[in-house]
């Protein structure tokens, strides 16, 4: 009788097999922050020369690069960034010096004087029988006049480049032909740049001249409202290079003269954040 071999189970024990460390994962952080530090550096070959000294100057003295312009990149163009405090000032010490105008009274209801991502806004508001031009006409009268060159006499102080703007009601202009809201507009912003430039106003220092007839109003509800009949100055933040040149100058003034501390001789520099959109 042939006795069959006994049948042997063999169980095996299931689980992990032993802790393999995590040295892989120091590993991976370091090849991720190599990676990171190579597309930053590929960035920044291709920015201009300006933001690489910008950078670059801030890993050399944290500290004292703070008080330079940096730049807030939008696409391909760049938003210069002073502090906002500064402009506060300016708007004071602009404000201080219309006082002096000629029936300032009667005007100051139509002055507005806003900070805006732009720069300070300085707006002229036309009422309803015209308080700066001449009605449907691009010729300052006597309060325009006046308070242009009051204004001119504080901005040509300054190095900061500035844009004058137009602007009309939806009311269609009453003389006939092709002179229009347009060219009413256009003709009222470079009026008042002539003005300004006669009084102070450096001849390099307007930048931009714009005629925008209706179609930005200031009260969209009332197309007709006078209030949309207006001008409009803006004293734009410094890039580096006016920035340069404005400190450059404010210390030339400082070696020469005993002005007020808040005088506007002392440019407007340093670098906070851009001021929020209202």
């Amino acid at each position: 009788m042939t006795t069959k071999p006994p049948v042997i189970i063999v169980k095996k024990k299931g689980g992990h097999g032993g802790h393999h460390g995590g040295a892989w994962k120091v590993a991976y952080a370091d090849f991720v922050t190599a990676m990171m530090a190579l597309f930053i550096v590929l960035w920044l070959l291709n920015q201009s020369k300006k933001i690489q000294d910008a950078v670059g100057g801030y890993f050399r003295d944290p500290q004292g690069t703070a008080q330079k312009a940096g730049k807030d990149i939008i696409g391909s163009t760049a938003a210069s960034i002073v502090p906002a405090q500064n402009m506060e000032r300016l708007k004071a010490q602009l404000e201080k010096a219309i006082a002096g105008v000629p029936n300032f009274e009667k005007l100051k209801n139509h002055i507005e004087m806003t900070i805006t991502p732009e720069g300070l806004r300085i707006e002229l508001i036309e009422g309803p029988s015209g308080t700066f031009y001449d009605s449907g006409s691009p010729n300052l009268n006597t309060d325009g006049q006046d308070l242009l060159k009051a204004l001119a006499g504080e901005l040509g102080k300054l190095p900061n480049k500035i844009s004058v703007e137009g602007h009309t009601d939806a009311k269609p202009y009453a003389k006939a032909g092709n002179y229009g809201n347009w060219e009413l507009s256009a003709d009222r912003a470079n009026a008042a740049r002539r003005l300004i430039q006669a009084n102070g106003v450096g001849p390099e220092q307007v930048t931009q001249v714009r005629g925008y007839a209706a179609m930005q109003l200031r009260n969209p509800k009332d197309p007709l409202d006078p209030s949309n009949r207006r001008i409009a100055l803006i004293v734009h933040y410094l890039d580096a290079g006016d920035m340069a040149a404005g400190l450059g100058g404010a210390s030339a003034t400082s070696n020469n003269s005993d002005s007020a501390p808040d005088s506007l001789s002392t440019k407007l520099g340093g670098a906070v954040s851009m001021p929020e959109k209202p």
